[in-house]
Order: C-alpha cells, then structure tokens, then sequence
C-alpha cells in the first residue's frame, strides 16, 4: 500500500511538471505586470518613506527625552577647603590652589537627563503635519502615474505582438502562394507549352524574395514584442507564454463623449489629484515656515547628578562642586531660535514654491482637456480608418484568390498575381498596423482620462 501511494505521489508530480501554463489574455497579462514592475514598487517605498515623514512630524509633541552620561577623570581631592591640615581654619587662613594637580587622579561618574513636552508651538507642528499628509498624497500620485505608464507599455507589447505575428502569418501565406506559382511557371517553362514567360519567372521570383523580406521583418518584431511581455510580466526564463487571442482585432469604442472624458480627467487624472495635494502641501509649508520665527513653550523635568569618589563632598548650598552633586526639577520654558536673515529667506522659498505649483494647476486645467481631446479624435479617426482598410483587406483578398486561380488556369499573367498580391499585401498590412494605433489611442485615452 505504501509503494502505491509513493507511485501515486511521482505521478501526480511528473502531470504537474508537464502541465502546460494557459493562454492569458491582455487583463491578466497587465495584472500580473502591475504586481511585479519595480518602477511601481520604488514609487509605493517612497509612498511609505512620506507617511514615515508624516509620522515624525505627528510625534513632535511628544515627550522628549534627552540623555547623556559618561565616565571621566578628575583630580583626586582630600582636606577639606583649606588644604589637608583641618577641616575648618579659625585665623588667617588661604584657600588651597592645588586644582590642577594631577599627580593623582579619581574616576568622575556624570548623568545629565531632561523630560521635555511641547506645549504650544504656534503652528509649527501642525502645519508641518499639514504639509507632510500632501507629499503622502504627491507620492502615491507618482505610483498612480506609474500604473498609467505600465498599462501602456503592457499595450504596446501585447498589441505589437499580435499584430507582428498577424504580419508574420500573412507574410508566410503570400510567400506560400508565390512559391508555389513559381514552381508552377518553372514547370510551364520547362515543357515550353507556352503559357508562360520567362518575365513571369522573374516576376513571381522578385515577389517571393520581397515576401520572403518582409516575413523576416515581421518574424524579428514578433519576437522582440514578446520578449517585452516576458520583460515586462518577469516570466519565468525558459517558459513559453501563450496569448488568448488568435489574431489582433479591434476593441470597443468608449462610451462616453469627450466633454464626459474631459470632466473625468479633470476629477479623476492622478496628476490634477497630485496638484490639489502640492497644493494644500505649500501652503502649510509657508505656514510652517512663519511659525519658524515663533518661539515653542515647553514643560518638563530636567535632572543631573555626578560623582567622584576620590574627591570629597562639598556640602555647602552656596558652593556648587560639579564633581559631586544631585540635582532635579519641574520646568516651565520658553525657547525662541529666529534668524533675522534666513527666516523671510525661507518664507519667501515657500512662497515661490507654492506660484509655481498654481502655475502647474493652471496649465494641467488646460492641458489635460486637450491630451483628452488629442486621443478622442485620435480613436475616432483610427476607428473609421479601420473599417475601410478592414474592407479594403477582405476585397484585395477575394482578388488575390481570382488572380491566382486564373493564373493556374492559364488564363491570367504573372505580373496580374503579383500586383494583386502587393494589394492584398499592402491592404492587410495597413489594416493591421492601423488596429494595432487605434487599440493604442483607446488604452491611451482610457489613461488619460483617468480611467485606468
């Protein structure tokens, strides 16, 4: 029993490791790059490197604590005040000045500490708290752009690809064609029956060379838009990636009209979004920096205490030994730090900062209904263009088909194949680029107007 469940278990192993990864489609092809791509995620570190900033402007009011203690050396000191003979002096007597001797020395034990809550700072925390929730908002702007940019760099990938193997595929049927009308002159020739010329030959020769080029051409970019997918999606190196789509085709119109997309940009674009935060951020930020020449009032207890054993105590009040002494108290204070030269400096920095982002509020106002416009119009063309070469592609087929028939029935010239095959060629060739631009402008717009 037990050797069946281990050739159970191999076999269960060996239909996973053979199992093939199944075709994706253009959503979970984005999906999947939107997890993975390192420029989002450096943007989504700085989106956590402001809130962190957020949090140390928040934390300001707290408590403060201030320590610092060290081990150093002093003078050893015996005798009292007046030297070594006595502890007190009843005539005429010289306070001893052996200070600086330092013929013997005693360790010196030092602790300084302080507990300090702000209690008011006129704004300043505040404000910068203010000023650091905008860069939050600035910040996760950029990953939004960022998602934007990988969408269409996904886009151009996808829909490059499809549209480079299509081209493939249409190269390799025209080459078939050609070839096969080329062996079918050679043999016309080589029995002289007649029905066909040498010039034929050279003909139906040029165009597969030609066919033969530009099916290389496709065949590299095929690959080259593939390898961007896998780039871009991280797949696994050595593993193949299927797509669901047979071919390229076009997708769905928008809906909604372009003054709809305009108002959804303007509401809903990450940049307009980045400029209400820039906004609301500078104006803390001056506010911040006139508080700056406002003084912060605190409450707190500061201590300190120090020892020396080598030394002896002074007990006296009036005489203050550093050496040796205990000391604590409640505190109440004012602090004021104003630089009368780089204070109004600072403020005005602000305030050049805070124009030019009114400035940049002012042309996004404008240009965004425009790059809106740009693309709406863009899709419109792209879709109309199309439509015709749609029927420009499937008519230039069907006289491919009658050309070549005639021709294998003698009743029709080899330069006649030819020049319906370029029409074909040129035909489908057209519609499949301008599907791949008109899909291009759809996510563009889809971008652009803040819907993706």
């Amino acid at each position: 029993m037990k050797r069946i469940f281990i050739l159970l278990g191999a076999l269960c192993w060996l239909v996973s490791s053979m199992a093939v990864a199944e075709p994706l489609g253009f959503d979970q092809v984005l999906e999947r790059a939107l997890d993975v791509d390192n420029r989002i995620k450096e943007r989504e570190h700085y989106v956590t490197a402001a809130r962190a900033r957020k949090d140390e402007a928040s934390g300001s009011d707290d408590l403060l604590i201030s320590l610092n203690t060290f081990v150093g050396l002093t003078p050893r000191i015996e005798g009292g005040f007046y030297g070594e003979n006595g502890e007190g002096c009843t005539g005429s007597c010289v306070p001893r000045d052996d200070n600086r001797d330092l013929d013997n020395v005693t360790p010196w034990f030092n602790l300084q500490l302080s507990l300090i809550k702000p209690l008011y700072t006129f704004g300043k925390i505040e404000n910068y708290e203010k000023a650091a929730t905008g860069n939050i908002a600035l910040k996760q702007g950029d990953v939004a752009v960022q998602r934007g940019k990988t969408t269409l760099d996904v886009s151009k990938a996808y829909y490059g690809y499809l549209a480079a193997r299509d081209t493939r595929k249409l190269m390799l049927d025209v080459s078939k064609r050609l070839q096969s009308a080329t062996e079918l002159v050679e043999g016309w020739l080589e029995e002289g029956s007649g029905e066909a010329k040498q010039s034929d030959l050279y003909a139906l020769k040029a165009g597969h060379a030609l066919a033969k080029g530009y099916f290389a051409k496709a065949n590299a970019l095929e690959k080259v838009a593939m390898t961007g997918l896998k780039t871009l999606t991280q797949w696994p190196v050595g593993e193949s990636l299927e797509l669901i789509e047979r071919r390229i085709r076009p997708l769905p119109k928008p809906v909604l009209l372009l003054p709809e997309l305009q108002q959804q940009a303007l509401e809903q674009r990450p940049e307009m979004k980045q400029v209400e935060a820039g906004l609301l951020a500078r104006k803390a930020l001056i506010e911040a920096k006139k508080s700056e020449g406002k003084p912060n009032i605190y409450a707190g207890i500061i201590a300190g205490a120090a020892f020396s054993p080598g030394r002896d105590q002074l007990d006296n009040p009036h005489i203050y030994d550093p050496f040796n002494y205990e000391a604590a108290t409640p505190v109440l204070g004012l602090q004021w730090s104003f630089s009368y030269g780089a204070q109004p400096a600072r403020v005005a920095q602000a305030q050049a900062e805070l124009d030019a982002t009114l400035s940049i509020a002012a042309f996004a106002r404008q240009g965004i209904p425009f790059q809106v416009a740009e693309s709406y119009y863009q899709v419109q063309g792209y879709s109309e263009m199309v439509a015709s070469l749609e029927t420009a592609a499937r008519e230039s087929r069907r006289w491919m088909i009658a050309s070549y028939a005639d021709f294998e029935a003698g009743l029709e010239t080899a330069n006649k194949v030819v020049t319906a095959l370029q029409a074909y060629v040129l035909a489908y060739s057209q519609y499949l680029q301008a599907v791949y631009e008109y899909n291009m402008q759809v996510k563009t717009l889809s971008v652009v107007s803040g819907e993706s």
